[in-house]
């Protein structure tokens, strides 16, 4: 559809004198302010499809010339491709919506033991008649009561946050959610800041105890047996903002690894957006192949992901010596030192993120 421009050469939104269809100031285009649906919609389709076309344009690229965007950027061509930082949210936010839905698992509220409410109270009061037939047995010696009703109670406690908790550390230990549990035999968070005010202030929990025991007893009484799957679907909610922290920090690192390279920090910046986005991307489109392969091709899955990790490290290889122009041996020995400091980092932002979650 042919557009209808202005035969005055003035900018409507600025006021610069124009030698084209477009300010050379402000960029907008020259159209006639009263346009037709027909034009109207035409104009923001080919908003969208150059857009589109620039994303299309950067995936070949992206996905199979390591390093090559990068020195593209630094060179000053950047018109056809997208920036680094719109094309890594835009790729981030699909990569994580698959991550999320290929790991998706249906979590229901129950009772800390998994039970209905009407079931939970069923149990209490079997434990209760199965307690009371202890005390009428006359068969029975007072230790021989004394220790049916231990174990009795061993099996099953229902505290007054109607959490059912294992009193032996062994039998706990076995559970499925064996780590989400109070750093304390306590068997509910009342009790556990009773007996915290009862002890010297220099034997108390520390700050990260007190905000963890809080976080599991709120989260075994609000979400019973679904408690650790609640909390790790919010850690992995979480992971996305996490990764903003890492970006910086791998700069950083780049910096370091290859300070003789006497390039800018924005630099290393644009280089760790690119290397983000095509792992984002190539771990996507994996996702969804491996989400059409059934259960029964577990070994295809498992030698995708052995391909997969090797392309990964080629690339990351390749990328770096594309970029930074080391030799062959220089830039292993790089990326081997860089590995390790975006462990430590990784690790670092993974403890942040976790304790963020637990206070949040």
């Amino acid at each position: 559809m042919k557009k209808h421009y202005r035969k005055e050469n003035d900018c409507l939104n600025c006021g610069t004198i124009l030698e084209g269809h477009y300010c050379h100031n402000c960029g907008q285009e020259n159209l006639q302010i009263r346009e037709s649906f027909g034009h109207m919609m035409n104009h923001a389709i080919s908003d969208y499809f150059h857009f589109d076309h620039q994303f299309f344009h950067t995936l070949k690229p992206l996905l199979f010339k390591p390093g090559y965007l990068t020195n593209e950027y630094m060179a000053g061509r950047r018109a056809q491709y997208l920036h680094p930082v719109k094309m890594y949210i835009f790729i981030s936010v699909v990569y994580f919506l698959l991550l999320f839905q290929s790991s998706h698992e249906t979590v229901t509220t129950t009772n800390a033991n998994g039970k209905k409410p009407a079931e939970t109270q069923k149990t209490t009061a079997a434990i209760d008649s199965a307690s009371k037939a202890i005390d009428k047995n006359r068969n029975l010696s007072v230790q021989q009561k004394t220790a049916l009703k231990k174990q009795l109670t061993k099996a099953q406690t229902v505290t007054d946050l109607g959490v059912v908790m294992i009193t032996d550390d062994e039998d706990y230990a076995k559970k499925p959610n064996s780590w989400f549990h109070p750093l304390t035999k306590d068997t509910s968070y009342a009790q556990y800041l009773a007996n915290q005010e009862k002890m010297p202030e220099k034997d108390r929990d520390g700050f990260l105890s007190r905000i963890w025991n809080k976080k599991v007893y709120t989260y075994i009484k609000k979400y019973g047996s679904n408690a650790r799957d609640v909390f790790m679907d919010e850690l992995k909610h979480n992971t996305p903002k996490m990764m903003f922290l890492i970006l910086p920090l791998l700069a950083v690192i780049l910096r370091i690894t290859f300070w003789n390279s006497k390039k800018y920090y924005v630099e290393h910046l644009i280089y760790a957006f690119h290397l983000h986005c095509f792992l984002f991307l190539f771990l996507g489109i994996l996702i969804l192949i491996q989400m059409t392969i059934p259960e029964s091709g577990f070994i295809i899955i498992q030698w995708m992901n052995a391909i997969a990790t090797f392309y990964i490290l080629w690339y990351i290889y390749r990328s770096l010596r594309v970029v930074y122009h080391r030799s062959r041996f220089r830039t292993i020995t790089k990326m081997i030192g860089m590995s390790f400091m975006y462990f430590i980092a990784f690790s670092f932002c993974i403890s942040l993120l976790f304790l963020i979650t637990a206070i949040i």
